[in-house]
C-alpha cells in the first residue's frame, strides 16, 4: 500500500493550510491525475469526485491560522501532512511507502517508511490525487470564508496576496482568518 501526501495553502495570507493523504487502488481506474495547479477547476472537481469514489482510503487535515502563526507555515504544513496520514489509520507495517510531495518528511511520521519527492504531485498518481482533493477542499473553505468576510474576495483569490486582496487588506485591515505572522498582514497590525 502506497500513501500519497500533499498540502495546499502555504502561500496565502489567509485561511488554514490543508493536507490530504490518499491510497489508490492498483490498478488505478482514474484517468487524468496531475498536479492540481496544472488542472482547470472543472477538471479538479471531476477528479475530486472520482478520487473520493475509487480511493482505497483518503483523509484530509487542516492546520488553523492560529496554529500557523504559532509554529510557522513550514511546520504547519508538515503537521497537516502528519494529521492526514494518521487519520487514515493505516498500520505502518502494511504501508509500503508514504510518498510526500516536497523535500521534507514530517517528524510525526517516523513510524512509516517515507519518501520526499520534489515535484511528486506531477509524477506519482497518489500524490496527484492528494494534491487534487486537498486543493478542492481548501478552495471550498475559502468560498465559505468569503460569505463570512465578503469584503476580501476570498472566493476569487483563495487568500493569496493578489493586488485585489492587498488593497482590501490595506483599506479594511486584517480579519480573523488572516495569518498575522505573514509580512503583508503583520505590517498592518
Amino acid at each position: 500500500m502506497i500513501v500519497g501526501v500533499d498540502e495546499v495553502g502555504r502561500g496565502p495570507l489567509a485561511g488554514s493550510v490543508v493536507a490530504a493523504a490518499v491510497i489508490l487502488p492498483e490498478p488505478c481506474p482514474i484517468i487524468g491525475l496531475a498536479d492540481s495547479k496544472q488542472l482547470s477547476e472543472k477538471k479538479r472537481l471531476r477528479l475530486d469526485a472520482e478520487i473520493r469514489r475509487y480511493a482505497t482510503g483518503f483523509a484530509i487535515a487542516e492546520v488553523s491560522v492560529t496554529e500557523i502563526d504559532q509554529i510557522n507555515i513550514l511546520q504547519a504544513s508538515l503537521l497537516a501532512m502528519t494529521r492526514a496520514v494518521k487519520q487514515l489509520a493505516a498500520d505502518p507495517e502494511q504501508v509500503l511507502a508514504v510518498m510526500i510531495d516536497g523535500n521534507k518528511i514530517p517528524q510525526g511520521l517516523h513510524a512509516y517508511r517515507c519518501q520526499a519527492i520534489i515535484g511528486g504531485d506531477a509524477m506519482v498518481p497518489a500524490i496527484s490525487a492528494a494534491s487534487i482533493i486537498a486543493k478542492v477542499y481548501r478552495d471550498r473553505l475559502m468560498q465559505e470564508l468569503d460569505t463570512l468576510y465578503p469584503d476580501y474576495g476570498f472566493a476569487r483569490h483563495k487568500g493569496y496576496g493578489t493586488a485585489m486582496h492587498l488593497a482590501a487588506l490595506k483599506s479594511r485591515g486584517p480579519c480573523a482568518v488572516h495569518r498575522k505572522s505573514f509580512a503583508p498582514v503583520a505590517a498592518l497590525l
